[in-house]
């Protein structure tokens, strides 16, 4: 599926229900409650938060929670009248000149070795 072919669908499903006269601010307080859901199933699955069922099936969730997400931050888009192909792809060359290779590898490697850190503090390895 193209994404502005699901952003056209999108806008259209809305419509012949009426909810495209959702307010954005009221769409963009669902799209935090589904991120809200989006961060239980992450701590689940990362062991922070025991989690009810296997774990192919949190990742089934995870999945539909994502697709939910996405659904409302396409919504503003269109509310705003933002054809997010476009944003996406302007996004690419911004995200390709934020950071070199390099400085992406340098900045993983110090991530690594904080979060080591973190870890023998949590442990009591300090």
């Amino acid at each position: 599926m193209e994404i502005a072919a699901y952003q056209h669908w999108l806008e259209k499903y809305d419509k012949l229900r009426g909810w495209d006269r959702v307010s954005p601010s009221q769409t963009f307080v669902h799209l935090m409650e589904e991120m809200g859901e989006i961060a239980r199933l992450v701590l689940h699955l990362e062991g922070y938060k025991p989690g009810e069922g296997h774990e192919d099936e949190i990742k089934v969730e995870l999945a539909e929670e994502l697709g939910d997400a996405a659904t409302f931050l396409f919504k503003i888009a269109y509310q705003f009248g933002i054809d997010m192909e476009k944003a996406m792809k302007g996004n690419m060359p911004k995200a390709e000149g934020r950071y070199s290779v390099q400085e992406g590898q340098a900045d993983m490697a110090r991530y690594i070795r904080r979060q080591e850190e973190n870890l023998a503090r949590i442990k009591g390895e300090e």
